[in-house]
């Protein structure tokens, strides 16, 4: 038969016209609930999320307990992703892995046989190569599964039933911590040592008022898998973990094990010949891949950003094992590791964010307070139910137990009902007030349990039950007394982590650390005499120690500069332009040819003429003078250049240019200027004003001409100036204050014999 016209559905009667805006802020929402509640943050009661809880139920299904042989990985992941979890394998088996590594794990959840990568940061063997099963740990945080204790929902497709969280009282959550981001917000918990969390949730059962501050003297902090330092100030802990937010440095750990001094054990510096020595990483911050840290460390070498650092290498087994090895012995070691913290991920920052699910599955940020308060809420209520389900129970079996004496005491007529009535059922219930159980039990019993001593067990095991169920009453009806359970089971717990066991002995140590080592590249540069050669084209070369001979240049070109340096000093150079440029130098060619052209390391006008070439002393001040006939004195501290650009010092006007660059004498106390018409000026140092930047205040006054030269001088010690030839003698007049006046005074001519050059 053909379907009419009005049994066929159009399928646009389904469409509902709805704003596009609301439509979509209301699945996204959706989307949104799902990631945090269903996949992203843990919930505080057992610490996992659904991921990992389909995973250990899974494997608890699968008989994998810690004493049992262990099964492949696919067998598992498979079985968890038909049954409970229908997303892809591959995010299945990372999460499996995850929980079977010690380096990311405190308390491994699953033990794991075969390659489930290594610290270095390689990834596991696929699933079919490796097997697993559960750990003790995993045991205790599913132990009461069968006793009622949780609710059970079920799975995603109906077909069986999974638990919707742990009730174990291992404190998961703690333990070992999580990390996830979900829509707009996100956890990060780091792990911990679970003899502390017990430690301080007995606290708060013993006193719920407890401070803060008491709590944090019992928990301490984070206790990572890879161990490290914490080298954050209590304080500072205590605040991250009252607010639920905050945030940790972390650093590897330098340890020497076979050093013969105590002290150089702890520093991790082992003692080579010849007063040598290296230094030893034995354990490397949280989540840090020490292949990558490897190759980090190995750039910084390449890159010349540490050059006191000579080598690393790794001799690792199953424990790490970095040596660090300095360019000589006289290297400071602290300097050292400061500047490997720096620059390298020997220290990081973990970032906590206590954002957890609680029990009505809200997404919250807790302190650690307010976390415990809220894992022992949960405790009891497990307390509590498990004791309910007991007591159903001892109910079942004490009616049972009821109905077998009730037997025993009439056996014969018992025996008699069954042997001659067609139904025998409901005469026994009939004439022995018995219940439909106990009828059914008594007709199912064995002949064997016929025996005098099988009711003399029956009547014992109706009075243990007895007294189980009003002790179990007794607890249910006082809160006291289950928290005083509490703490007994807590107490046992604690022995299987305790701090001399292997596994619960803290690893991660929480102490300040020592005010940082204030350093510069200067400090990490090895101190060697040079000679720093400038010639005037711009040609540069430094040659190793302190030298004095003839030095060879290009065709056409010849000196300009000679200075004698250390290569931890800084060069200041001048150009006529006004600019300040700064040179390290120990970065410096060498002068086996002639050098490099120093505008392939500056950016320096190609017109500019560098005017004056100057070793950087801390607090001391130049005179700065302009052919203008300008200028002023600068501290070399505010002309250094932190780029190749230089700095611009002393402003020109067009056609002016820079030509005094000198040092001043601390002990001088007046100025000289002398210009290019050979008039001499001489005014007190004090009219000098001293300035960072600009054109400075008038020297001398010229009609035609400019500024030629300008010195300081002690004014009771004359003027003196070189004599010319090759005598190398020079000439001094005692008496030059008749050339002193006022600064900005267009003065008079020069004592007799004054250079012609117009130079002092």
């Amino acid at each position: 038969m053909m379907p009419t016209v009005d049994d066929e559905k159009d399928p646009f009667d389904a469409i509902v016209d709805a704003p596009f805006d609301s439509a979509l802020s209301e699945r996204y929402l959706v989307y949104a609930l799902s990631t945090i509640t269903a996949r992203s943050l843990p919930d505080l009661r057992d610490g996992l999320k659904p991921v990992h809880r389909r995973l250990l139920w899974g494997m608890r299904q699968l008989g994998l307990r810690p004493d049992s042989a262990f099964k492949k990985c696919a067998r598992i992941t498979g079985d968890v992703m038909g049954k409970y979890h229908p997303h892809g394998n591959l995010a299945l088996y990372d999460a499996l892995v995850r929980l079977a590594q010690p380096f990311t794990l405190r308390y491994p959840l699953i033990e794991g046989q075969g390659n489930f990568g290594n610290i270095d940061g390689d990834g596991a063997a696929a699933e079919r190569y490796t097997e697993c099963r559960l750990t003790k740990t995993a045991m205790q945080l599913m132990e009461g599964l069968d006793e009622g204790t949780v609710d059970f929902v079920p799975t995603y497709n109906n077909e069986e039933e999974e638990p919707s969280l742990f009730p174990g009282l291992f404190p998961n959550l703690l333990a070992n911590g999580a990390s996830g981001i979900a829509v707009g917000m996100a956890t990060n918990i780091p792990s911990h040592n679970v003899a502390e969390v017990i430690d301080a949730t007995l606290e708060l059962i013993d006193n719920p008022y407890v401070e803060h501050a008491r709590l944090m003297e019992l928990f301490q902090g984070p206790d990572f898998a890879t161990g490290g330092l914490i080298v954050d100030s209590r304080e500072a802990v205590s605040q991250a973990y009252e607010t639920g937010r905050g945030s940790f440095r972390v650093r590897a750990r330098y340890f020497a094990p076979e050093a013969k001094e105590a002290a150089d054990r702890d520093a991790g510096i082992e003692r080579l010949g010849g007063g040598q020595y290296q230094l030893v990483i034995t354990e490397i911050p949280y989540q840090v891949p020490k292949g990558k840290l490897i190759e980090q460390i190995a750039q910084v070498i390449a890159d010349r950003k540490v050059p006191i650092l000579e080598d690393v290498r790794d001799e690792s087994d199953e424990a790490i094992r970095i040596v660090i090895v300095p360019k000589s012995r006289n290297v400071d070691p602290e300097l050292l590791k400061e500047s490997l913290y720096r620059l390298t991920d020997l220290e990081v920052r973990f970032g906590l964010n206590l954002n957890v699910l609680d029990a009505t599955r809200t997404p919250m940020v807790m302190g650690l307070k307010e976390l415990l308060e809220h894992w022992l809420l949960h405790q009891i209520d497990i307390l509590q139910r498990r004791s309910r389900h007991r007591l159903q129970k001892i109910a079942d079996r004490l009616e049972l137990v009821e109905g077998y004496i009730i037997a025993f005491l009439n056996l014969d007529r018992i025996i008699e009902i069954i042997r001659t009535e067609d139904e025998p059922k409901p005469v026994m219930i009939a004439e022995f007030a018995l219940t439909d159980r106990q009828a059914e039990a008594i007709l199912n019993m064995r002949l064997r349990s016929l025996r005098k001593l099988e009711e003399m067990e029956l009547k014992q095991e109706r009075d243990a039950l007895l007294a189980e169920r009003a002790e179990l009453e007794k607890l249910l009806d006082s809160p006291a007394r289950q928290r005083t359970r509490l703490k007994r089971d807590l107490a046992a717990l604690r022995k299987d982590y305790a701090e001399d066991t292997a596994l619960g002995h803290r690893r991660t140590t929480i102490a300040e650390a020592a005010p940082t080592v204030e350093f510069s590249m200067d400090a990490m540069i090895e101190k060697e005499p040079v000679t720093v050669i400038l010639s005037k084209r711009g040609w540069i070369r430094a040659a190793r120690g302190h030298l004095e001979q003839d030095w060879k240049y290009k065709e056409g070109d010849e000196e300009a500069f000679v200075i004698h340096a250390q290569t931890t000093d800084k060069l200041l150079l001048a150009a006529d332009d006004g600019r300040f440029y700064t040179l390290g130098a120990d970065k410096l060619p060498g002068a086996r040819g002639f050098g490099e052209p120093i505008r392939n390391t500056l950016d320096i006008d190609a017109e500019a003429q560098i005017v004056a070439l100057i070793v950087h002393k801390p607090e001391t001040q130049l005179l700065l003078a302009s052919s203008a006939g300008k200028g002023f004195a600068a501290v070399t501290d505010e002309l250094l250049a932190e780029t190749r650009k230089g700095r611009q010092v002393v402003n020109l006007k067009p056609g002016q240019k820079l030509v005094v660059v000198r040092p001043i004498d601390p002990a001088h106390d007046h100025v000289a200027v002398v210009g290019d018409n050979r008039k001499l000026v001489i005014f007190h140092l004090e009219e000098l004003p001293v300035m960072a930047r600009g054109q400075g205040v008038t020297l001398q006054r010229y009609r035609d001409g400019g500024l030629a030269d300008a010195t300081t001088l002690k004014l009771d010690q004359g003027l003196s100036w070189a004599m010319g030839g090759d005598s190398g003698r020079t000439r001094t007049e005692d008496d030059v204050r008749q050339w002193k006046v006022a600064r900005g005074a267009a003065g008079r001519l020069p004592p007799r014999g004054f250079p012609k050059d117009n130079r002092f």
